[in-house]
Order: structure tokens, then C-alpha cells, then sequence
């Protein structure tokens, strides 16, 4: 068998930061709530963009995206990207620089890929595959790390490459003919690898302007806009048009404001209050990491003006309790099934905001056709719990006076892994018998002590997200066997090694066809749900405020925020 890398792991930490940012990875809202604005779209106007995270390493090869991003994809244009269409059609991806999403091999180790015609830099030079090849390669240099690491452990010889400042002969599993063929030649097969393509280190970059570390200063734009400032490192963010990027080759990015102007470091509560006020050139402004809390959402329900300017998403994500069976008494599949019946979800979901920003799950996949969702509930409990059920299976499991157990949770106010949660659970388990003492820790402890195998808890909140709509960048890390990490950040929690799901992950890899591997990915999911490995506590829920002159809210089902590039402030 292959050996397992450190893909996942170094996925698994930024995914939790783009959610806790804002939720920059897969998404999919059945209820996007994309509104239909008054007034037709035109060009024209300066759109503002106000974010608590600034947008810093705004260079291809070290920013972390799904489907290209939110600001950075109006500047970098992709093999393929998201399709910006509301609802289900936006979990789909598309061709953005290439004439198609990919012509695959038989097995999926061969990715080739052609370039559109007329295809322009913000210099008017022609893009090539060269630049694309090149702009991959520098996403290996240590440099320049921070990027999706997908291709260090998808192409063949990626392990070892140093990246192009070190190793001047490239990556020879990346191939180019021609200035308009890219081939890509793999060490095993993958089926998702026109959704990787979205990620910006697939981005040209024309090597006689590479700059290296200067390179995020003024990088070269592929995309319909240009940088024409960037202060403290993405803090303030100016972007004018890129007059060379042409609508011909673009479908995707409608390009309506003439200037974009980006402004970062922002409270929270500001950044809200700002768009509900929406005076001056708030007015014409978003948010792309900023949600209602539930204080807010709770004002702006009681105002039927600002309510129609909130637009909902839904991030592929799940919060859950995670069990480490090698710790007692979680060793024991009877006191996990009790807790998996115990549980209270809808004082759970009181507890992270209520309804209207975050939905009960019983299944480890978001309830979305593109993951594979397939409905199942394994330890039937109703809402409410069924502290019956949970005694009975105490006692068989050798509790029948109950037991003492600690929950390890973060102190972060995130209303994910946070005290409030971990209460509502306290007080769940406390009707069936089991004492819960909590274990509240400063956030970087939290995550040190979870991810760590030597320290990992027996009993702990946890939450994950995927980096594009798939049930493989899901499930794989979080229970591949071989993923399990020794030494450094795990996230195989239940050291899963099943022999029976590694082969099935290996299979659903190689197909191609985007239904057929869903519906394997759910029924992978059902398969190991079964084991009570976890508990699905819920799925997150974002309300975001608009400006009141926004018009053409588009809000898809990749990552359900707001898609500046559909945007219109006249």
C-alpha cells in the first residue's frame, strides 16, 4: 500500500481556519436565499469589501482556496474554477482558462488539459501552459509554502521536488507540447482532479516576472481585475480593472464594479453594523468572511428592511464529537452507542445559535447531493434524545450506575468546539447517568492536545470541512488508516484502520463520474457511521448582511458566501 503523506493533515488545519474565518471551502445551502435585487446590473462603481482577515500572501502559490476563492479569484484565473450559479449548479466545476474540465486516462493518472484562445495577462502577453506549469512548480518552494498540497503527494515525483528557484528541470510529470496542451501524469488515481485544478496555484505565472517573495506585491493578473495596491500585506487591497481580461474567454466572472477596494482587520461587530447602516459607500458593500451572530441575527429578524438584505449559505462542514477508542471507557463500542443516543441536538443547536445558523445532523457528510449525502440516522434518538435507550446500553456495557467521563473542548466563543456546546452536552448526558466534567482550553492547547496521537482525549469536540464539494477530501482524512499520523498533526481521531475502507476509498478515487463517486461517498459514510466512531452534532449555517445598493447576489452551493465576481453596485 502507498504511504500516507502529510496532505491531509496540513489540509485538515487550514480548512478549520478558512471556516472559522469565514468559511472559504465546500459549501451547499438547499435554501442559498441568493436574492433577486431591484434594479438590472450594470457596469461601473467601486465595490467595498469589509473583512475582519486580511488577505495576506496574496501570491498563487501560497494562497489556500476552494474554487479559486473569493477576492483572489477576481485576479487569478484557473485551469478550471467553481461555476457561479445559485443553488446545486454552483457545487459543479467548470472550464475557466481550459476548454474543458480535463480529459482523464482510463484509470485517472493522466490529466490533459487545452488552453482557450486568446487568453491575456494584464501586460497583454499570451498565457501559456508554460505559465501554468511554472506557476505550479513554484508552489513547491519552500519559499513560498502555504498553498493546497494536494500535488506534492498526487504527482508523480512531487514528494521530492524542491520547487523551480532549487530544481531548474521542473517537474517532469507535468508536461507541455505545446503552449496550449498541459498534461499531468500521476502515482495513483484521481478522480476529483478537475476540482483540485480550481486551486490558485493552478494560476499562470510568465516566469520573466516572477519576483519570488515580492511576487504577492504586484502579481501579474490573469483574471478580469488587477492589484493596484496592497498595503501591510492584504490589510487594504485595491483592485482596478485588467482592460486585456476578455468576457469571450471568461463565462464565469461578470466583472461589474470598475474598482474593488478591500478593506481588512475589521471588527466583527463593526463590519456588520457598517452594512446595516449602509451609509456613504457602505451602501455598496459585502462581507466574504463576516457572519450575523446570534445577538444580531436576532435584531435583524425584528427589521424587514435589513432582513431582505441578508443572504444564507451552507459550508460543507460538520461539528461533531470525536471519541479516541484507545482511551477507556470509549474502548468499549456500547458506551459510545449510549452517548450516540443520548444526545440532545436540539439543545445543541440552541447552543450554537439556534435553527437559523446551524442545522441537527446525523450523518458525518453535509446534507448535500454533491458529497454523497444519504440520509441515515444509526443510533435513532429522535431531537430530543432517548436516555433510556443510553441507560440500557450502560449497563450492558458495565455501567449501570453510570460513569465519569471529561469532554475537552475549546474556550474560543466560535460556537463550534466552545463552552456553550460543550454545556448543552454536559447537560444531555447528565439525564442519562453520566457525569461530564469539562476541559475548557485556550484555543492553540485545544487544537495541540486533539490533533497530537500522544495526547489526543478520549472524548472531545471537533469539526471538519472539505476543500471542495466531494465526499473524498471528507471522509479520506478523517478515516484512511494510512492517513494516521505518528508524529505531528493527526486527524484520523478513532485510528481507524480498516482495511475494507481504505480499498473503497481507493476505488471511489478512480471514477470520474462525479455521481457515481457520490453515491459510493454516502455509502461509505452510512458503512462507518455505524461503528459510533463520532457523533454528527450539526452543520453550520451562515447569515450574511449586503449594502443596500448591492444588486446580483449570488451565493452557491461550493461555499455559500456571497461571490464577488457576480456582484453589481449600479
Amino acid at each position: 500500500m502507498r504511504q500516507p503523506s502529510v496532505t491531509s493533515r496540513r489540509v485538515a488545519a487550514a480548512v478549520v481556519t478558512m471556516a472559522l474565518a469565514g468559511g472559504a471551502a465546500a459549501c451547499g445551502p438547499k435554501d442559498s436565499s441568493a436574492k433577486s435585487d431591484s434594479g438590472k446590473p450594470s457596469k461601473g462603481g467601486t465595490l467595498t469589501v469589509l473583512n475582519s482577515q486580511p488577505q495576506t500572501d496574496f501570491d498563487p502559490a501560497r494562497l489556500y482556496t476552494s474554487g479559486g476563492g473569493k477576492i483572489p479569484s477576481l485576479v487569478f484565473r484557473t485551469l478550471t474554477t467553481r461555476n457561479r450559479e445559485n443553488g446545486a449548479a454552483g457545487a459543479k466545476v467548470v472550464p475557466d482558462l481550459a476548454t474543458n474540465t480535463g480529459v482523464p486516462s482510463k484509470n485517472a493518472t493522466v490529466w490533459t488539459y487545452h488552453l482557450k484562445d486568446g487568453l491575456k495577462y494584464e501586460d497583454g502577453t499570451t498565457i501559456t501552459s508554460a505559465d501554468i506549469k511554472y506557476g505550479i512548480e513554484r508552489s513547491f518552494a519552500a519559499e513560498l509554502s502555504g498553498g493546497a498540497p494536494y500535488l506534492r503527494d498526487w504527482l508523480i515525483g512531487g514528494a521530492a521536488y524542491q520547487g523551480p528557484y532549487k530544481d531548474k528541470k521542473g517537474l517532469a510529470s507535468i508536461e507541455t507540447p505545446d503552449a496550449r496542451t498541459i498534461i499531468f501524469k500521476l502515482d495513483k488515481p484521481e478522480g476529483d482532479f478537475p476540482f483540485l485544478a480550481t486551486q490558485t496555484s493552478f494560476a499562470p505565472v510568465p516566469q520573466a516576472k516572477d519576483t519570488g517573495t515580492k511576487y504577492e506585491e504586484h502579481p501579474v493578473s490573469s483574471g478580469p481585475y488587477k492589484v493596484l495596491k496592497n498595503e501591510n500585506d492584504g490589510e487594504h487591497l485595491v483592485l482596478t480593472r485588467n482592460t486585456y481580461w476578455s468576457a469571450k474567454t471568461d463565462s464565469q466572472r461578470k466583472a461589474y464594479p470598475d474598482k474593488i477596494d478591500v478593506q481588512s482587520g475589521l471588527d466583527s461587530t463593526v463590519i456588520n453594523q457598517r452594512l446595516a447602516t449602509s451609509s456613504g459607500t457602505d451602501a455598496t458593500a459585502i462581507t466574504t468572511d463576516t457572519n450575523l451572530g446570534p445577538a444580531e441575527l436576532a435584531k435583524v429578524a425584528g427589521d424587514k428592511t435589513l432582513a431582505s438584505r441578508v443572504g444564507t449559505g451552507h459550508f460543507g462542514y460538520i461539528n461533531y464529537i470525536a471519541f479516541n477508542p484507545k482511551v477507556k471507557p470509549f474502548d468499549n463500542p456500547k458506551v459510545r452507542e449510549a452517548i450516540s443516543y443520548a444526545i440532545n441536538r436540539t439543545t445543541v443547536v440552541n447552543a450554537a445559535g439556534g435553527s437559523s445558523l446551524a442545522e441537527a445532523a446525523t450523518t458525518m457528510l453535509p446534507n448535500q447531493p454533491a458529497y454523497g449525502y444519504t440520509p441515515y440516522d444509526a443510533f435513532p434518538a429522535g431531537q430530543t434524545g432517548n436516555p433510556a435507550k443510553a441507560k440500557a446500553l450502560l449497563k450492558a456495557a458495565g455501567y449501570a450506575n453510570g460513569l465519569t467521563i471529561t469532554l475537552t473542548h475549546s474556550n474560543a466563543k466560535d460556537f463550534e468546539t466552545s463552552p456553550e456546546i460543550a454545556t448543552a452536552i454536559q447537560e444531555a448526558l447528565k439525564q442519562t447517568g453520566i457525569t461530564v466534567k469539562l476541559d475548557g482550553l485556550e484555543d492553540t492547547a485545544y487544537r495541540d492536545k486533539i490533533h497530537g496521537l500522544k495526547t489526543e482525549p478520549g472524548f472531545f469536540l471537533a469539526h471538519w470541512g472539505a476543500d471542495w464539494p466531494s465526499g473524498g477530501p471528507f471522509l479520506a482524512p478523517l478515516f484512511d488508516g494510512r492517513q494516521i499520523v505518528q508524529s505531528g498533526s493527526n486527524f484520523n481521531y478513532a485510528q481507524l484502520k480498516d482495511a475494507s475502507v481504505n480499498k473503497e476509498i481507493d476505488a471511489i478515487n478512480q471514477l470520474t463520474d462525479a455521481k457515481a463517486a457520490a453515491a459510493r461517498w454516502g455509502a461509505l459514510d452510512k458503512k462507518i457511521g455505524q461503528q459510533a466512531l463520532d457523533v454528527p452534532l450539526f452543520h453550520p449555517v451562515y447569515k450574511r448582511l449586503y449594502g443596500k445598493d448591492v444588486k446580483n447576489i449570488v451565493i452557491s452551493d461550493w461555499d455559500g458566501v456571497l461571490d464577488p465576481s457576480q456582484v453589481a453596485v449600479k
